[in-house]
């Protein structure tokens, strides 16, 4: 089983928005903190959210995702949901779903990690 499963990505003009989708398997049901991350060609991989799996926590390491973007969770509290809003062409990138026991914003805080979704803007 693919313990993290990202969906909903697409491609979108600037100022539209997507929202992305990861289903959590069972077996990461214990984990405290899930992030999203994005890499886009020849750049570094980077975090667009991190939060603790009850909501309770959520940090946006960079300001610029801040009131574009928002967190949410299912009712059955297996898959959460990334809404990206006014979505920009340098949102352009792999987008993965990451899932560990401790906080952090680097890629290596967090061990498990989805196969990612690709989200394109153009103009």
């Amino acid at each position: 089983e693919v313990p993290l499963v990202e969906s909903g990505g697409g491609a979108v003009q600037a100022g539209g928005s997507l929202r992305l989708s990861c289903k959590v398997s069972a077996s990461l049901w214990s984990s405290t903190y899930m992030g999203w991350f994005r890499q886009a060609p020849g750049k570094e991989r980077e975090a667009v959210v991190i939060f603790s799996t009850g909501l309770d926590h959520t940090h946006f390491p960079d300001s610029s995702f801040e009131g574009r973007f928002t967190i949410s969770q299912d009712s059955a509290k297996d898959s959460y949901y990334l809404q990206m809003t006014n979505l920009k062409l340098e949102d352009t990138a792999m987008y993965f779903c990451t899932s560990g026991r401790l906080f952090g914003i680097r890629p290596e805080d967090f061990p498990y990690w989805g196969q990612g979704t690709q989200v394109t803007v153009s103009s």
